[in-house]
């Protein structure tokens, strides 16, 4: 086999950290990486989600720890990521999930807005320098970011979130070029239509739409997170998008 297929790196006792893991898709990431063997340690805004989250994870064979925090505070960050060092003993892997929907501008409190683009892009950033500041050291890591497709489509009616996704692109081209000299990996993930809290739909409509191939589940981008981890040390899977079979734009 060692001619015809290429190793594959193990997650097997990897330190991962996750924000927004208590929901959607980032708690598809977790479960499903715990349950590889990751150590994760992940946060949210609410205590019940969090406590469901990390069961899911450990009911899934999974290390889990976690505490309530909002990515939008820098003060947050930074107790997430002192804490995840206690817990983990070190990092191995970063995944910024933690984002916020949002509609257009002029339909937005200025408040509401500004809350946004902290989570979105002011909480990835922070987050990822939490994360630098301990891969740079031992020259490697892994900085895995959630984008969206409306950076590219750039839907009308959601001008706030498209300025958030569009820039976290932007960010994730131009990070890999900082860092990949000192080993450390960085990769961004565009889904389409997935179905999750942030969608203004049932989830029985929800359900509908993933049988039909017009919406995509949680669990998808988790089996593609996954594939992006355990390529060989060789290989850095830059960039994928993730759309339903019947989703054309």
């Amino acid at each position: 086999m060692a001619s015809t297929h290429t190793a594959t790196e193990s997650l097997t006792g990897k330190r991962i950290v996750i924000t927004g893991g208590t929901t959607g898709i980032g708690r598809a990431i977790a479960t499903l990486l715990g349950s590889y063997g990751a150590h994760i340690f992940t946060f949210g805004r609410h205590q019940e989600q969090l406590d469901e989250a990390l069961n899911a994870i450990r009911e899934a064979g999974g290390q889990a720890d976690g505490i309530t925090a909002d990515s939008s505070k820098q003060e947050d960050i930074q107790r997430v990521f002192q804490q995840a060092e206690e817990k983990l003993g070190g990092l191995d892997i970063l995944i910024n999930s933690a984002a916020l929907g949002a509609g257009s501008l002029s339909e937005m409190d200025d408040a509401d807005w500004r809350y946004v683009i902290e989570t979105n892009l002011g909480g990835y950033l922070a987050a990822a320098k939490e994360a630098l500041n301990r891969m740079l050291p031992q020259k490697r890591g892994h900085i895995v970011l959630i984008g969206s497709m409306s950076a590219d489509v750039r839907e009308e009616g959601s001008s706030v979130y498209v300025a958030t996704k569009s820039a976290i692109q932007g960010f994730a081209e131009s990070l890999r070029k900082e860092v990949n000299k000192d080993g450390i990996k960085v990769s961004l993930v565009e889904p389409g239509a997935v179905g999750s809290d942030m969608q203004p739909t049932t989830p029985e409509e929800e359900r509908e739409s993933q049988k039909t191939g017009e919406m995509l589940r949680a669990e998808d981008i988790a089996v593609c997170i996954h594939y992006i981890l355990t390529q060989p040390e060789r290989c850095d899977v830059v960039g994928i998008q993730i759309r339903p079979h019947l989703q054309t734009i």
